[in-house]
């Protein structure tokens, strides 16, 4: 593949994940013309975000991993048909029970487009610098679409109807169609006879679905039945890594997770997404409760945000990293989104945005530009073309795990500060474990750090090497 059509690849795979981080926000902010125009009840309506969430969350990791197996490509390929066949029928959709199926079968899609979007970025670029910039890339796109999705969701709703905020995704799903099948490379996959672990497909699939719908079910749920659920949830983990322990051709192969990289990327992406899913959450109703703000004025207040994490994303990371090496500049970015976040616990109940929130929502935007890149290089640093789509399945994983969580903890809190100040918090646990658990030797050189720069240096000045 030319270094042209690369370029031209990475464009296509970020435009599919745009699309689909979109919809996730520009769904939220058309649930009231959907309540209203299809006559949902007020429990009802949420379904039309979790059938979304339970499929897409549930099959992330079993999507990356038939990555692996039968072709990233070819994966994302069906992802993007689904996802756009979805698309039209939840535009279309003549009932509430229509459009909750619709989009069921629309995170479907999701979750196949998305999982092996990591995997294919990781092995179309090879060369570290490259790699960090592309991954800064798929950063910007993955963390700045919630707030883009917050004014697309606005205008089309407000300026059009409900339907046009499932059709717009029509034409761009087709579009993306067509240049996947001209620039994105593509390939077989190790074979569906090396992973194809039926029961542990099945195993970790249910455990994924019944986690997040305890999650996203949980305030409509006794806790009681919470519990229950959540305790069928873990069983149903347990025995899905027990079988992965003895089968003879697992479907998540456990011996991944002894790579500190991995784990605390994926623990890092949990807390991460956590915090600024319930940041997002907390601050658009602050905006539209305390404020006043509408629809299209909410997510024009967000856009900063968005600014400032492409500054960071788009280029700048990739040249910090290589300067000052990836851990520092993973710590330095999540400890600027702490004092992001946290300053709005100290906010008076009447702030104004300018003065206030403008310069803490810079400094979280700026943070999160800075840290998303390099967590991700971490996560798939010492993947293999055969494991790099359970790999990216892994990470996706956790950050639709972490942001579930994160809006289902921070949304209970009744008070706002505390909420800002919990959200703070686990940013600072991201932090502790960036500092202790991540190790920059597998990153290439110049990612790695000076430490690791020096220990080499002094290495090979000694007589035995």
């Amino acid at each position: 593949m030319t270094d042209r059509n690369r370029w031209f690849a990475l464009g296509v795979l970020c435009v599919g994940m745009l699309m689909i981080v979109l919809d996730n926000t520009v769904v939220n902010v058309a649930l009231p013309s959907i309540e209203h125009d299809l006559g949902f009840t007020r429990s009802g309506l949420a379904w039309v975000v979790n059938a979304y969430m339970i499929a897409f969350g549930g099959l992330l990791l079993l999507a990356g991993r038939l990555g692996d197996l039968i072709g990233a490509r070819r994966v994302f390929t069906i992802g993007l048909v689904a996802f756009t066949l979805a698309s039209t029928m939840c535009g279309l959709a003549w009932s509430a029970e229509a459009l909750v199926v619709a989009r069921f079968v629309q995170g479907i899609g999701g979750a196949l487009a998305s999982s092996v979007i990591l995997a294919m970025i990781f092995t179309t670029f090879e060369e570290p610098f490259e790699r960090a910039k592309a991954m800064g890339y798929f950063s910007f796109t993955a963390a700045a679409g919630g707030s883009i999705g917050l004014l697309v969701g606005g205008a089309l709703t407000q300026l059009l109807d409900w339907h046009w905020v499932f059709l717009v995704n029509v034409p761009i799903g087709i579009v993306a169609l067509i240049l996947t099948r001209r620039y994105v490379k593509g390939g077989g996959g190790i074979g569906i006879d090396k992973g194809a672990d039926a029961i542990g497909a099945l195993l970790i699939t249910s455990a994924l679905m019944l986690a997040v719908y305890t999650v996203v079910g949980g305030p409509d749920a006794s806790p009681a039945r919470t519990l229950m659920q959540a305790g069928l949830a873990v069983l149903l983990l347990a025995t899905f890594v027990r079988r992965q322990a003895t089968a003879r051709l697992p479907l998540l192969p456990l011996h991944l997770f002894r790579s500190r990289n991995l784990t605390g990327s994926n623990v890092m992406q949990i807390l991460v997404v956590a915090a600024m899913f319930g940041f997002f959450f907390l601050d658009s109703l602050y905006m539209r409760r305390v404020l006043g703000y509408g629809p299209i004025a909410t997510g024009l207040a967000f856009l900063p945000v968005t600014v400032a994490i492409g500054a960071l994303s788009l280029g700048w990371g990739a040249r910090l990293g290589e300067r000052f090496g990836a851990k520092p500049v993973t710590i330095a970015g999540v400890a600027m989104a702490t004092a992001g976040i946290g300053a709005f616990a100290f906010f008076p109940r009447d702030a104004g945005y300018f003065v206030t929130m403008l310069p803490a929502m810079l400094l979280l935007g700026a943070g999160l530009g800075g840290s998303f890149p390099s967590v991700m290089m971490f996560a798939m640093a010492d993947a293999t073309p055969e494991t790099s789509g359970v790999t990216s399945g892994l990470i996706n994983t956790a950050a639709n795990v972490g942001g579930a969580l994160g809006l289902a903890v921070l949304a209970t809190i009744p008070d706002a500060r505390v909420a800002f100040a919990v959200a703070a918090g686990l940013l600072i646990c991201a932090g502790v474990v960036a500092a202790t658990v991540l190790r920059p030797e597998s990153l290439g050189s110049g990612f790695a750090g000076r430490n690791v720069e020096r220990v080499g240096a002094k290495a090979s000045r000694s007589p035995v090497a």
